[in-house]
């Protein structure tokens, strides 16, 4: 299918310090490539009646309103399609997929929770009557703070567990590379992590792994799809979108901060990644809040 032919890695905004990302927009445009994560995605949709959804193998029309579940590494996107409202309203909520170990999901109180995690690798679609039920409490999530918020996202996906009338998506699981059981990758995403508002080279990279630039460059393109400095500028434009929406540096200050020594390419790179400039950007998220 001509709409799978480049599947991408993204880079989300979610630090490993954070508990959820939540994100909340109403926007005129509704398009999204598709792409993976390793964190999982719950995500509701209003006023999206014609919207064309692609969760792994299954590919459908969402309705006027529409919430799923997706599990990790599950590629997925979202295209305009037949969609002719100018005022979709989107609420986005990651979380990564270790937030709740082993441990605490053994747990018999856990259970719900437990096997809708499991599921979630197919992509999971809640029914009208469970979605009208969270609804208001989702369009609400982002206006919490601190353990409120925290807690509210708890019992929100406890009350998706225990809701009935759950389909699965995708037939099949999608059986990517995964992305964290690289030890090298793993030590250049911890690096990146750390340095990405310094200049960093695809010299000093390739010598962390041990690897010629050419061989490097091979090795992450085969696992994100992308070259280095394509990686870096994802990273780098990922943590730029957060400290556009919660942070009142200038445009300028953002760039430098995330490692941009040109502004001018800063808000190339950045359009090119979100089809936004940064001060569209930063005018079209109204509401965002981050758990440390």
């Amino acid at each position: 299918m001509e709409i799978l032919k480049n599947i991408q890695r993204e880079i989300t905004s979610l630090s490993e310090k954070d508990c959820f990302l939540v994100l909340d927009r109403e926007q005129k445009v509704f398009d999204y490539p598709v792409h993976f994560h390793p964190e999982m995605e719950l995500n509701f949709i209003s006023n999206g009646k014609g919207v064309r959804r692609i969760v792994g193998d299954s590919i459908e029309n969402i309705t006027e309103l529409e919430l799923i579940l997706v599990g990790p590494n599950l590629y997925h996107g979202w295209e305009l399609h037949e969609c002719t409202s100018e005022n979709v309203h989107e609420v986005t909520i990651q979380f990564h997929n270790d937030l709740f170990d082993r441990a605490f999901l053994s747990r018999s109180i856990m259970k719900p929770l437990r096997d809708m995690f499991r599921r979630s690798v197919h992509g999971i679609l809640f029914s009208e009557e469970a979605i009208r039920r969270v609804a208001p409490r989702l369009l609400k999530v982002s206006k919490l703070d601190s353990m409120d918020y925290f807690l509210e996202l708890m019992s929100i996906l406890y009350d998706l567990a225990i809701s009935r009338n759950q389909r699965l998506l995708s037939t099949a699981t999608i059986h990517l590379e995964n992305f964290d059981n690289s030890e090298q990758l793993k030590a250049v995403y911890d690096y990146v992590q750390e340095n990405y508002g310094t200049k960093i080279t695809l010299a000093d990279v390739s010598n962390l792994v041990n690897m010629s630039s050419v061989s490097f460059n091979r090795f992450i393109k085969k696992r994100t799809g992308k070259t280095f400095v394509e990686y870096l500028n994802d990273v780098r434009i990922g943590y730029a979108s957060t400290m556009l929406i919660e942070k009142d540096f200038s445009i300028s200050e953002i760039a430098f901060r995330c490692g941009f020594n040109s502004i001018a390419n800063f808000n190339r790179i950045f359009k090119k990644s979100k089809n936004r400039t940064p001060s569209q950007w930063r005018k079209d998220f109204s509401g965002i809040k981050r758990v440390l």
